[in-house]
């Protein structure tokens, strides 16, 4: 009997995704059907419901799932869920596909799903205004006059809204493709039974997850080693997908964690995973999107520390913690989240102190404190600039500066509140 903590929704892990004759099968029966290409923010999310890291999701949300999941963050059935989970098509492609019809999902040439669609239905240019109102705005822009002025131009999660395409359909999926991740990421892309054998195999019970989109800094450690230090163990579990201009790509940020694994770490107390989504910068929903995936993933604690999730200064610094204490608990087996932050504050290296700290523990002025961020770290090193000591082990700058010489064009990186401390 497994020890860890259930898959979200009550009825284990949801597998959409076909392997062998059932997958060939399928397939064939794909090519007669009519294909939709998807955007890559839907390839991610398809590929979680596959593998059942998306559970209890089958498939892509009605319009009142996605109405009760951005206002009450319960889709209609009263399950908890933070995040939309659509699926985007043009209107011409809508005008030719009827509700009962399946359609094949395609990226490119490659099949990537079958869908039943169930339902479709429109977002206008309101409702989606909505829709990112109540998803991505957060303390930093606490009037919608305020988060207006600036998302258009400066929220790629508002931008990926944006640019959806005019109908939504709904219906349950059968997944045919991991796309390139299995292959790409050989060894560290994990489905959720896999890490949960790979936890179970350690006889862990209690597992805190790590989420990643930048290169592992020495705040990051601390905040593994402080996990360690009361959970079995802790999952460092990396976004492989896509990111925002500027941002490091995947296979550079899991040397780096390699780096650091192998060097400061006991082995045996950390895995390292990866998983397929896009970032929708969405702060404290996003963090809680990312708590209830890794309870999927086997995880009980998602470690939250400063502007988790964010993009610019449009969240507060700990609002990604504080939104824990305020969602729904839903009654019924499954429905309520049952991954719970470890709420850790602001961490830095402390020269007075002499080693890592947080506001917690450290007593001294901000003179006295190396400012650690993943922003902070990637704009020093793009323009070639020196980094502080105690801002980043030796073994990962020399993985990142080796990136950053071969790269033969750059892309500003503008920093903001959370990356410089004021």
């Amino acid at each position: 009997m497994s020890q860890l903590v259930p898959p979200h929704g009550g009825k284990g892990l949801t597998i959409c995704l076909l392997e062998g004759a059932e997958r060939e099968a399928e397939l064939k029966k794909a090519e007669g059907l009519k294909k939709v290409q998807i955007s890559p923010r839907v390839k991610g999310d398809l590929i979680m419901i596959g593998i059942g890291g998306f559970s209890p999701l089958t498939g892509f949300m009605t319009k009142a799932d996605w109405k009760g999941v951005c206002e009450n963050f319960l889709m209609e059935d009263g399950t908890f869920w933070p995040v939309p989970v659509c699926l985007d098509v043009s209107s011409a492609d809508a005008e030719a596909i009827n509700v009962g019809d399946e359609i094949a999902l395609a990226d490119g040439d490659a099949i990537m799903a079958t869908m039943k669609v169930t339902e479709k239905y429109e977002l206008s240019a309101e409702e989606k205004k909505w829709e990112c109102e109540k998803v991505f705005m957060g303390e930093g822009t606490p009037t919608a006059e305020e988060f207006w002025k600036i998302a258009e131009e400066d929220h790629p999660g508002v931008q990926m809204v944006a640019a959806q395409k005019e109908v939504n359909l709904a219906g349950p999926v059968k997944v045919l493709s991991e796309a390139e991740y299995p292959t790409k990421y050989a060894g560290v892309y994990h489905r959720p039974s896999e890490s949960r054998k790979i936890f179970e195999d350690r006889g862990w019970s209690e597992v805190a997850a790590l989420q990643l989109r930048n290169p592992m800094h020495r705040s990051h450690e601390y905040l593994c080693k402080i996990a360690v230090e009361v959970c079995d163990g802790v999952y460092i579990h990396s976004l492989v997908g896509n990111l925002k201009p500027g941002d490091i790509p995947a296979d550079v940020r899991v040397k780096c964690i390699d780096a650091l694994v192998k060097g400061y770490f006991v082995e045996k107390n950390v895995v390292q995973g990866g998983y397929p989504l896009d970032m929708r910068y969405a702060g404290p929903r996003e963090g809680l999107l990312h708590a209830v995936f890794r309870q999927n993933y086997g995880c009980s604690k998602m470690i939250i520390g400063r502007d988790h999730a964010g993009v610019g200064d449009f969240y507060g610094m700990f609002e990604a913690q504080t939104i824990f204490d305020k969602i729904p608990c839903p009654e019924g087996e499954g429905k309520a989240l049952l991954c719970t932050p470890l709420k850790i504050d602001w961490t830095f290296y402390c020269y007075k102190c002499d080693g890592m700290a947080s506001l917690r523990t450290c007593p001294h002025e901000k003179q006295d404190r190396v400012l650690l961020s993943g922003t902070m770290l990637r704009k020093l090193l793009s323009e070639g600039g020196e980094l502080p000591d105690h801002f980043g082990r030796d073994e990962v700058v020399a993985i990142l500066r080796k990136y950053y010489e071969g790269l033969t064009e750059k892309v500003e990186i503008k920093t903001h509140k959370a990356a410089t401390g004021d």
